[in-house]
């Protein structure tokens, strides 16, 4: 490791240059506090961004799978997206006023998903709140259920882990204005018995779920697990949110298409714009009605759902020319084989060096984790994950220009990747099971 961060400062003068300057005018030399868990001494600083490369300020070109961790899932900067921007900026960019691009996306996520109805906010964050508040008001019942080690953005609600069966605050949990214990009960995903035991005294207002976990590595479903929780949530008159947000990489159509679920909310984030800030969330008819019911026009733009930013004219233009024209069927038919190439080529290295690790993919997106077997709940996932391991592998992955996620060991295709990038990844992450093992 020692040897890695040398190198990586080393051959990074201007990165670090820029990294202290910034310290003088940004907490911690970031603009995003996320930004400083990359694996180097200092994020490396980009200077241009297209397709599935960037290249830094000192000129070193990386192959990027981590893709603003799923935000330019559709590559950077897609021809498509930047035609659209470019002209609706000099056209208008916010107006808090409808255009026919709202009206066209709206019908695209409808037949997409298979929901009727649609609303856009400016991050998935955002949508599943509102999803949250939405369905407090349908049912009048104040908790929200989640999945153990869930991600769901930064809503408050979703940051509760279980330790030896008892709800706590997550760690690291920042100001948090409420102990989510009081809101939110969280179960182990694939455990019917202790979803259905939460959702019996009838409090609980709805389950938020990714349909697969992705941010503690990826957990899929037991066999039957949906048909489960759609029934039990039913029985016990609880909305279901499926937020896509991550899972999109399994489809055009996101995991729900997919694998036909049938969610009352559906929150699809990040790549919508193409890397413009957008995000949306539909509803069934029988929802759309209970909103309709509770709705008063003069208190519409305070009650907590919304924003003056939400559904401008510039998003909603990126969200058209990406859903048209890059996110298509055609794309995934080719990000998904790129995606199991990368997975083979990590298996074979994992399998000749017998380390006790996995791979698992969803569709576009694969990634590794620390640990033979794969795990089905959030608690086994986290309990594999290794965070001095994982910064040794992306910088090793990082000083031979490749990105992974810093957050975790996760890939993602976009429709710019190309077969070589993938080759040339195994290549590396053999290099460093070598270093390791020997």
């Amino acid at each position: 490791m020692q040897s890695e961060q040398k190198r990586f400062i080393d051959e990074r003068p201007k990165s670090k240059a820029l990294f202290e300057r910034a310290r003088k005018s940004l907490l911690g030399g970031v603009p995003m506090n996320w930004m400083s868990k990359w694996a180097g001494a200092f994020p490396p600083f980009v200077g241009e961004a297209h397709g599935a490369e960037f290249l830094d300020v000192d000129g070193h070109r990386y192959i990027d799978f981590c893709l603003g961790d799923t935000g330019a899932m559709t590559g950077h900067s897609p021809s498509a997206t930047v035609a659209a921007v470019q002209q609706q900026v000099a056209r208008g960019i916010t107006l808090m006023l409808p255009s026919e691009d709202a009206v066209w996306v709206g019908e695209e996520l409808r037949r997409r998903f298979g929901l009727p109805y649609w609303q856009f906010a400016l991050t998935a964050t955002d949508a599943n709140r509102f999803s949250i508040r939405l369905a407090r008001q349908i049912t009048s019942r104040p908790k929200i259920l989640v999945f153990n080690w869930c991600y769901h953005g930064s809503v408050d609600e979703t940051f509760i882990t279980l330790e030896n069966g008892v709800s706590k605050m997550r760690r690291g949990n920042v100001g948090a204005p409420v102990d989510p214990s009081v809101t939110t009960k969280v179960v182990e995903f694939n455990d019917v018995a202790a979803l259905e035991k939460a959702l019996q005294s009838g409090d609980v207002a709805c389950v938020l779920a990714e349909p697969a976990m992705t941010n503690v590595g990826i957990v899929h479903p037991d066999a039957g697990y949906h048909e489960q929780l759609r029934q039990l949530t039913h029985i016990h008159n609880t909305l279901l949110i499926i937020d896509e947000t991550h899972t999109i990489c399994a489809g055009p159509g996101g995991y729900t298409r997919a694998n036909n679920l049938d969610p009352d909310f559906l929150v699809f984030g990040k790549p919508i714009g193409g890397g413009v800030p957008g995000a949306t969330y539909g509803f069934t008819r029988t929802v759309a009605d209970a909103i309709a019911a509770h709705q008063n026009l003069e208190d519409c733009d305070v009650g907590g759902i919304g924003g003056t930013l939400a559904g401008n004219a510039l998003s909603l233009a990126a969200m058209r020319a990406t859903l048209e024209k890059v996110l298509t069927q055609k794309a995934f038919d080719r990000m998904i084989p790129l995606a199991e190439r990368w997975a083979a080529g990590v298996e074979k290295a994992i399998a000749e060096f017998d380390v006790p690790w996995h791979v698992t993919r969803l569709g576009c997106r694969a990634e590794y984790l620390f640990s033979r077997n794969r795990p089905r709940n959030g608690s086994q996932a986290h309990d594999a994950m290794d965070f001095e391991l994982e910064r040794f592998m992306h910088l090793h992955a990082m000083n031979r220009g490749i990105l992974l996620t810093p957050f975790h060991n996760m890939a993602l295709m976009s429709p710019a990747t190309e077969q070589e990038h993938i080759d040339r990844h195994s290549r590396v992450f053999r290099e460093a099971l070598n270093v390791l093992v020997t």
